[in-house]
């Protein structure tokens, strides 16, 4: 058994300028920006309620485009869930799964993001 839910909305910015791209998104969703620590690189947050999912901004390489990310307790166990409804493994980068749903979306599976996912998520047994 393992437990899964929509973790964060990610801004993948193909930009030079990851603040200024924050700063829009920020005016234009109506959300402050959270202040970024020193370790934030390439990553900005927006602040958002308890029950929203994270809104992240990330400086990219690749096309713009926005991607969600699961976060699971079992990140190998919710990957293989996902692959049994059809979508397949792209990289696994640091601690995350990229993933591409059959209609061709990109998404990560991350470890917990919000806090322990008991009584928060969807609780999936090995077998579904």
């Amino acid at each position: 058994m393992h437990r899964s839910r929509l973790a964060a909305f990610v801004i993948d910015c193909k930009t030079e300028d990851i603040d200024t791209a924050t700063t829009f998104w920020s005016k234009a969703l109506g959300k402050p920006v959270v202040p970024p620590s020193p370790d934030s690189g390439n990553y900005r947050e927006l602040s958002v309620s308890a029950e929203e999912p994270m809104i992240l901004l990330q400086k990219v390489d690749h096309p713009s485009r926005i991607h969600l990310d699961i976060e699971a307790d079992d990140i190998e166990a919710e990957v293989k869930r996902l692959e049994a409804l059809g979508a397949r493994r792209v990289e696994f980068i640091k601690r995350w799964w990229v993933m591409e749903a059959p209609t061709g979306q990109r998404f990560c599976v991350v470890r917990p993001q919000r806090g322990p996912l008991e009584s928060r998520a969807n609780t999936w047994n090995e077998s579904e």
